[in-house]
């Protein structure tokens, strides 16, 4: 007789909660999904009531179609290259409606607080405020929507807001005729610093960076830029980081040559930026660029390099915290970002506790958050089991140094994984290993298990 299948929770309905929820019916899994919102997609549901998204009104995304698609569900040939964020929405709306994942997932109805009783079992609190019980729990409730604010000596006499509650030029603040500072240079950075300094809003916009960026173009001889890229598992990250580093100058990616400070790390060492327009307006004088801020001082703010202006509005693109509001901090947190995960996805002493998304997967994230739902899936049903915890600790402090040994310290580099390394290692070595150890453990085929998941190889709409 096989082991009973895990009652399991799932604690969001964006990417990471909808491929899990896809994976755990592939495999047979009874599952609850908890959405908080009246609607799936996380993030990139704009307009998002529950106040998760961070998407903008013209935000597109920044890797090519080819690159994010679900490997059990392509993008439709009608897509452009850099689909916008409507299209993604859609995109999500079609899979969940392809794989039937509607019909377990609560809307409107989040998990306000979950903890382990004393026989290891999850009691889990949702905002109806009915008491639930689960056999395995799965968090997927991102890290992009808890806004991390620069900490800057001083006070600013001006408004302030976050990229995560910029909509447009009108919304949530009227930024037309203002003198406007963001402070960042990531990718939301950059694209709200192109649509500010459109010339019919008549802004004065400044853009200051504290470790500055390498800017990748989105184009390559006609092609998207990240279809060259694609690094290999059978060579040290390290030494390829090097290769594109002599190669990509010739691409213009050097912050220098328009007129930002140096980066402070090599190529790669940190996530670039992908732009086409921001060169543009930096070298046409509409935006102007400024080291980190020193100090602020009523309207005005200081530059590192001893220059300072008089600003109206302060727009934060500084990224996020990695937050679990349903959990006591003392149990699971993640303070200064940093989550010790094996293989991010489980934490070590923890058997019915699994993690989905929580990464800065380089160059795409929808294929990653489908890879560790495999792995999820196969552990609840016995397929795949884990190493003893000193293991587990030894192989965490490896993967570290893999992925991130190389990066800069920040709080947001310290989830960066190579997709293309992870994903070799997770389908070659470590399903084919955890699957040997469920073996030799005993553990049967569980009841009910299925083993393939349901594929969708062509989209032509």
């Amino acid at each position: 007789m096989g082991q009973p299948i895990p009652r399991t929770a799932v604690i969001g309905a964006g990417i990471s909660g909808l491929t899990t929820g896809k994976m755990l019916g592939d495999y047979g899994v009874p599952y609850t999904t908890f959405e908080s919102s009246d609607r799936i997609g996380g993030n990139w549901a704009f307009g998002n009531p529950n106040g998760h998204s961070s998407a903008y009104r013209s935000l597109h995304i920044d890797t090519s179609k080819h690159r994010l698609s679900f490997k059990d569900f392509p993008m439709p040939d009608s897509y452009p290259t850099f689909p916008h964020h409507t299209d993604i929405k859609a995109y999500l709306d079609d899979y969940a409606a392809a794989f039937g994942l509607l019909e377990n997932i609560e809307f409107g109805n989040g998990v306000t607080h979950a903890a382990r009783s004393a026989d290891g079992r999850w009691h889990i609190e949702d905002q109806a405020g009915a008491q639930r019980e689960f056999d395995f729990l799965v968090v997927a409730n991102g890290h992009h929507w808890d806004p991390r604010y620069a900490d800057f000596p001083g006070e600013f006499s001006g408004r302030r807001i976050h990229s995560h509650d910029y909509i447009d030029p009108r919304t949530p603040l009227d930024l037309s005729g203002q003198r406007i500072l963001i402070v960042g240079i990531g990718n939301s950075a950059a694209d709200i610093a192109v649509e500010l300094s459109s010339k019919s809003l008549d802004n004065t916009v400044t853009l200051s960076t504290r470790s500055s960026a390498w800017i990748v173009p989105k184009y390559i001889a006609g092609k998207p830029g990240d279809a060259y890229w694609r690094t290999t598992p059978h060579l040290p990250l390290g030494l390829q980081r090097k290769a594109l580093q002599m190669m990509m100058p010739l691409m213009g990616t050097d912050p220098t040559l328009y007129g930002l400070p140096p980066a402070n790390h090599k190529l790669f060492e940190a996530h670039p930026t992908q732009s086409v327009e921001l060169p543009l307006r930096l070298g046409s004088g509409d935006v102007i660029p400024k080291p980190n801020v020193s100090r602020l001082d009523g309207a005005t703010v200081h530059f590192e390099d001893g220059t300072s202006g008089d600003f109206d509005v302060i727009v934060y693109a500084t990224g996020y915290n990695i937050t679990f509001p349903f959990f006591d901090p003392e149990f699971v947190s993640a303070p200064g970002n940093q989550i010790r995960l094996y293989k991010r996805i489980f934490r070590p002493g923890i058997d019915n506790l699994a993690f989905v998304g929580f990464a800065q997967s380089v160059p795409t994230l929808f294929p990653f958050v489908e890879c560790q739902s495999r792995v999820v899936a196969a552990y609840a049903v016995g397929r795949y089991a884990l190493p003893d915890v000193g293991e587990m600790e030894q192989i965490i402090d490896k993967d570290q140094e893999l992925h991130n040994g190389h990066t800069t310290d920040s709080p947001r580099h310290t989830q960066q994984v190579d997709y293309f390394v992870y994903e070799h290692d997770i389908r070659t070595r470590e399903l084919p290993t955890g699957a040997k150890r469920a073996e030799s453990r005993g553990f049967p085929t569980p009841t009910g298990g299925r083993s393939e998941p349901r594929l969708l190889r062509s989209r032509r709409n």
